[in-house]
């Protein structure tokens, strides 16, 4: 028997008011690991995680998590799953243990089991010093990490990230990136959503790019990169150096025209092989030229997103601003279910 999906989305549309968010949105994603869907403001990413967390109700097609279907069995997927919105769902007047400890009872966890797993977690995430001070004293990192805790407290099988390294600086969002990873290797399904390129390319093991309500394209970061086209070569050449000579060594292994910029900069697209810099660095030995650098480049995941959309992710996060409706600025959800819980599980 085949394995079922962690999740599964067919034909998936969604709309509000004039402005369609979903626009026969499919996914695919096999349990284990993270899936990036990766997009811009507007693209649809959180309407589909609300969605997959049973948190809105298609206009048609159908959805499933773990072999449960999200509208017809959401009780047995709330039950499965956690979620950490864009926004952290946490109480500011409380402690932070005392927030972890309220989201495992409304998960019907006992008394002394929600404690016990609050403690768990904070000390996991490092917030064990900081358990009995209010939320509202905790800083931007602090706070995703305990919402992030917040969304295990069910152990769920899949979880979805909504945009959670979003306003975080640096080392924070280091420190979120390890978080992620230790949960895929304990096997943990995670699906995040994020317009960060460097993120995606650094932490999912599949990406679905995502534009327009739908999804255009996905597979691993290298199957991606390779419909961006060839790799990029860049040479400089040292002072004095004949740049003619340069620019025909170079072209003995280009795939189009070779470019001189300023700088006696060479660039050029080349096939994407294991030895194509040693065999730059040979002809260019041998017609007697010298370099200061010479480097060979893969084309980046914002190269993938423009080959697909003719727009890159920037872009098109501005061309979208404003047109999401409900999906990543936090409009109408007529249709929210109230028997939804923020962190995944059923409502006490």
């Amino acid at each position: 028997m085949a394995e079922i999906p962690a999740i599964e989305a067919k034909a998936l549309v969604k709309r509000f008011g004039s402005t369609m968010a979903l626009n026969g949105l499919d996914l695919c994603v096999p349990l284990g690991g993270i899936l990036g869907m990766l997009g811009p403001n507007g693209a649809g990413k959180t309407t589909a995680v609300r969605v997959l967390a049973t948190l809105l109700r298609p206009d048609s097609g159908h959805a499933r998590v773990l072999g449960a279907d999200v509208v017809t069995q959401a009780a047995e997927v709330r039950r499965r799953i956690g979620l950490t919105g864009q926004y952290a769902a946490l109480d500011n007047s409380l402690t932070g243990r005392a927030n972890l400890v309220m989201i495992g009872r409304l998960s019907r966890l006992g008394r002394a089991e929600a404690r016990r797993r609050a403690d768990e977690l904070l000390d996991r995430f490092d917030l064990t010093g900081a358990a009995g001070r209010a939320v509202k004293t905790y800083s931007g990192g602090m706070r995703r990490r305990l919402d992030l805790a917040a969304s295990l407290i069910g152990r769920p099988e899949v979880l979805f990230l909504d945009e959670p390294t979003t306003g975080l600086d640096p080392r924070s969002r280091a420190v979120m990136w390890d978080i992620i990873r230790d949960l895929a290797t304990g096997g943990t399904t995670l699906l995040l959503t994020t317009q960060y390129l460097d993120e995606a390319d650094r932490l999912a093991s599949q990406i679905a790019v995502v534009d327009g309500g739908r999804m255009i394209a996905q597979g691993s970061p290298d199957e991606l990169k390779d419909k961006a086209g060839q790799d990029r070569v860049s040479v400089t050449l040292a002072p004095g150096t004949d740049t003619a000579a340069a620019v025909a060594a170079v072209s003995a292994h280009a795939a189009g025209p070779v470019a001189v910029g300023a700088g006696d900069r060479l660039t050029a697209q080349v096939p994407a092989y294991d030895g194509i810099t040693t065999d730059l660095v040979r002809s260019l030995d041998l017609a007697g030229v010298r370099v200061t650098s010479i480097a060979v480049d893969r084309p980046s995941l914002d190269d993938v997103f423009l080959a697909l959309t003719g727009h890159g992710v920037a872009e098109g996060a501005a061309q979208h601003q404003g047109e999401a409706g409900s999906d990543e600025t936090g409009g109408p959800l007529a249709d929210w279910d109230e028997g939804a819980t923020p962190q995944g599980g059923e409502a006490a």
